[in-house]
């Protein structure tokens, strides 16, 4: 027995030991954590807000939402761009962060539709600011066998955040007899300490990889970046186009008879299994590759939508929207781990401004003919094109990246 104890003892002191996360992935995934708490406590609320308070219609609601969105994509093509030149990725990061973080809570003071307006499209120019150069700062603060499991990690903290958010405003409102307008000055305190974190937390990663010749060059609009990236970009864009919106998942819950009083708690659900299936799933990718999960996460994602179109009980909407948020702990930081490992590591940066903005890009499109489908075919047609889309990019996946490409190959 002696023996057998020296010997498993012996064994493990010879395996190597796993990388860890690192201080960066940490700290980021905490920022992440506070600062999703605090639009989350904010964003749910914006449109009762807006038709309640200030009396804006639903097409002044959706030209608000669209127009900050659309900003935030353009920039975090500009971001990644810019963070590849820099020496740098955190003043950019921190510049982002604390922008949305200044200008969120003065929601809480607008006296106009136009006002809220301009403070939604300046926090969307702090997330398009920050969103690129992070997922590179992320990259380049691990080591290659752990990539998938950082960008999981720091996609469940994100979620955690989602999750909290709108059970702390919950509580505010039902139980603390808080103002709505205080909610939103509220959210000023867990941005406060996650801009504080990412100051004093974060430390930049030396940029190695950055050959001198490359660290003067002006901006270069032409950035080269490998035939199968750009493959894996259109493949994701497609997938996009049948991704519409999850506002169309909590309308069809609530067609199923799932209480208008129990909708929040049903989008606490989904962020939660998200947070909890992140740092698995992309651990998982780590030992076995990105490819499967995200093959396995879009094969979820369309069997869910079919499921959509045609459940018929309350209950069938909490069980979807549980297996929902397995797909997205299967694909969020997979995806990203991927962006990282397809390209170049100084071109990483321009590389996940592009894969952000094929996302942003695509959402839009895909909300209007999700719900055109609806309009005139019905639910059920409209969930199976997007389970059909799914499908499709599914297919278009297997033949564009590499059945082995995990975190330990080199980029071409």
């Amino acid at each position: 027995m002696p023996a057998v104890r020296i010997w498993s003892d012996r064994a493990a002191m010879s395996r190597p030991r796993e990388p860890r996360l690192g201080r960066n992935v940490v700290v980021l995934a905490a920022v992440s954590l506070l600062t999703d708490v605090a639009s989350e406590m904010a964003y749910p609320l914006l449109p009762v807000f807006l038709a309640t308070v200030l009396g804006a219609s639903a097409m002044t609601v959706g030209a608000i939402e669209g127009a900050a969105e659309s900003t935030a994509a353009l920039l975090r093509l500009a971001s990644g761009w810019w963070s590849d030149r820099l020496a740098r990725r955190k003043p950019l990061v921190v510049l982002g962060y604390g922008l949305a973080s200044a200008v969120r809570p003065l929601v809480g003071l607008a006296q106009s539709a136009g006002q809220v307006l301009a403070i939604r499209v300046a926090d969307r120019v702090g997330k398009g600011i920050r969103t690129s150069p992070r997922d590179a700062l992320i990259a380049d603060s691990v080591a290659p066998a752990i990539r998938g499991r950082a960008f999981g990690f720091h996609r469940a903290g994100d979620n955690l955040g989602a999750f909290l958010g709108p059970l702390l405003a919950f509580g505010l409102l039902r139980w603390g007899g808080v103002a709505l307008r205080t909610v939103f000055l509220l959210t000023a305190i867990p941005a406060a300490v996650s801009v504080a974190l990412l100051v004093f937390g974060i430390r930049e990663t030396p940029r190695r990889e950055l050959a001198p010749r490359e660290a003067g060059k002006p901006l270069d609009l032409r950035v080269r970046l490998p035939g199968r990236f750009w493959g894996f970009l259109a493949v994701v864009f497609l997938f996009t186009l049948g991704n519409s919106t999850d506002a169309f998942l909590l309308l069809r819950a609530s067609q199923l008879g799932v209480a208008a009083a129990l909708v929040p708690i049903l989008w606490a659900v989904l962020n939660l299994v998200k947070s909890l299936a992140s740092t698995p799933g992309g651990a998982l990718s780590d030992r076995i590759g990105r490819k499967p999960l995200i093959l396995a996460g879009w094969l979820l994602y369309a069997a869910v939508y079919f499921a959509f179109g045609r459940a018929h009980a309350p209950w069938h909407a909490w069980a979807l929207f549980a297996v929902y948020g397995v797909f997205f702990g299967l694909t969020e930081g997979v995806e990203k781990a991927l962006v990282a490992d397809l390209v170049p590591a100084d071109r990483r940066g321009a590389a996940f401004g592009f894969y952000n903005l094929a996302i942003g890009l695509g959402a839009l499109p895909a909300s209007l003919l999700f719900g055109a489908l609806w309009d005139r075919r019905g639910a059920s047609t409209a969930f199976a094109f997007g389970a059909a889309l799914a499908l499709a990019a599914a297919a278009g996946l297997a033949a564009v990246v590499p059945g082995r490409t995990r975190a330990a190959e080199p980029a071409e």
